[in-house]
């Protein structure tokens, strides 16, 4: 087939997104790419292409780039999960694709299940292959690479882009457990120079590393196809354990090896799942909390006294309103001197609590700030749940001027330029377990 033509979502920071549409549907398939991403090159590999070429004959792909690599804008930032999230629903918007289905290779469906969790409206259903959830193990998650693995990770991108790096790749997979076929070496060398520069690269891998969605994952309401190959036992295993925290989702075991190169079962249960279409519940979703108040507002209002307090409080509340508009938050809620509002995405969360501790001490107070992500119910209009307990109760343990945010803000914000300050864990009144805080420094 000839590749498609490319075409460019510009983002509103003048970011180019390259993108291209191939098939006429009638169901739509937004594809995400792992690491190696170029939406010229893609068609010619040995694995992705022949997928895309037999999906792309019953439906309408969309595929992209993400920004720093591949064909879009190279000389930016490399993207944090949310700044994907945000890229993607750019590029939809682009194709005028309404509730696709987002499907992705490992770390590539990650900005997926952040996207489903957060707009459920806007989606058909998930496809992830050899999904995971983190890449570095922990007691917890036994299935992530040791650091053995992750220093031969990063002595091979030394060589990025070279015919060392494509037979370097083939050994650093196979002491994960992932098998490689040996004719993929000079390809995968080729693809990664046409993905990005070596130091663009590293900070990619980076950003994976410090990244964790399991706390997602019970979030997202759309109907779910996971696929591994049963060869690929580790693979299996994490599966297993990622489809027990979804609500939806279905696992199917192909037979073989993604060495044998023998894809067809992997299509075939993709075409079977593309029928699917439930309505998401759209009664709760995925969203970041920020609460903050004044420190010592009581003893300020009695030294003030009711008028000169009452017009501190709405100069107070003009900032809080100017940085939510800024950050595209919304108000829930204002309860004296303090504001509840929610996000879709946590480092947005975390510059609007930054800046508005900033500007309100030109007014002669302090605030504190708690931040937390997770699944919050929807009541006329208004996010309520548990988590809105959880982000109020963070709040509660910041001091003056302090940023509090949980552990999984942290992790879903890696890439993101903060600096965090590990606070320990504690208990929340009310929420059940031990809650690991930090304190966002910079």
């Amino acid at each position: 087939m000839d590749t498609p033509d490319t075409r460019y979502a510009i983002s509103p920071d003048d970011v180019y997104i390259a993108y291209q549409t191939s098939g006429e549907g009638p169901i739509d398939i937004a594809w995400q790419f792992d690491v190696f991403g170029d939406v010229d090159l893609v068609w010619d590999d040995h694995f992705v292409g022949p997928i895309l070429k037999e999906l792309g004959e019953g439906s309408r792909l969309i595929l992209h780039d993400r920004r720093a690599t591949g064909l879009s804008s190279r000389n930016v930032a490399v993207p944090n999960l949310e700044t994907r999230v945000t890229d993607l629903q750019l590029v939809l918007d682009a194709a005028v694709a309404t509730r696709p289905v987002l499907a992705g290779f490992r770390e590539g469906g990650s900005p997926n299940l952040i996207f489903a969790a957060t707009y459920p409206e806007r989606v058909r259903s998930l496809v992830w292959y050899a999904p995971s959830a983190r890449s570095v193990w922990t007691p917890d998650y036994p299935w992530g690479v040791r650091p053995e693995y992750v220093e031969a990770e990063q002595r091979s991108l030394d060589a990025w882009g070279t015919s060392e790096f494509g037979r370097q790749f083939l050994e650093v997979e196979a002491s994960g457990g992932h098998r490689v076929p040996p004719y993929m070496a000079e390809h995968i060398a080729r693809l990664s120079r046409h993905t990005a520069t070596p130091d663009i690269v590293k900070e990619l891998s980076r950003v994976w590393y410090d990244s964790d969605v399991r706390d997602v994952l019970p979030a997202v309401r759309v109907p779910v196809l996971l696929c591994v190959f049963e060869r690929d036992e580790a693979d299996v295993a994490e599966t297993t354990y990622l489809a027990s925290l979804m609500p939806d989702a279905k696992f199917v075991v192909m037979p073989g090896g993604e060495e044998d190169g023998d894809f067809t079962s992997f299509v075939d249960a993709i075409r079977s799942f593309l029928g699917i279409d439930r309505v998401p519940d759209l009664d709760t979703v995925l969203s970041t909390v920020l609460f903050t108040d004044i420190v010592g507002s009581t003893q300020r209002q009695a030294a003030l006294g009711d008028r000169s307090w009452r017009d501190l409080v709405l100069s107070h509340h003009a900032v809080v309103r100017e940085g939510l508009k800024r950050w595209r938050g919304v108000e829930n809620d204002t309860a004296g001197d303090g504001f509840y509002a929610t996000f879709d995405g946590p480092a947005r969360a975390i510059r609007c609590a930054m800046e508005v501790s900033e500007r309100v001490r030109d007014l002669g107070i302090e605030i504190r700030a708690g931040v937390h992500t997770g699944e919050c119910e929807i009541v006329d209009g208004k996010r309520i749940g548990l988590s809105v307990s959880i982000g109020a109760r963070v709040m509660g343990r910041a001091g003056a001027s302090e940023v509090l945010v949980s552990q999984t803000v942290k992790d879903l914000t890696a890439g993101s330029g903060f600096t965090f300050e590990d606070r320990g864990e504690h208990d929340l009144k009310g929420v059940p377990d031990r809650w690991h805080l930090f304190r966002v420094s910079s």
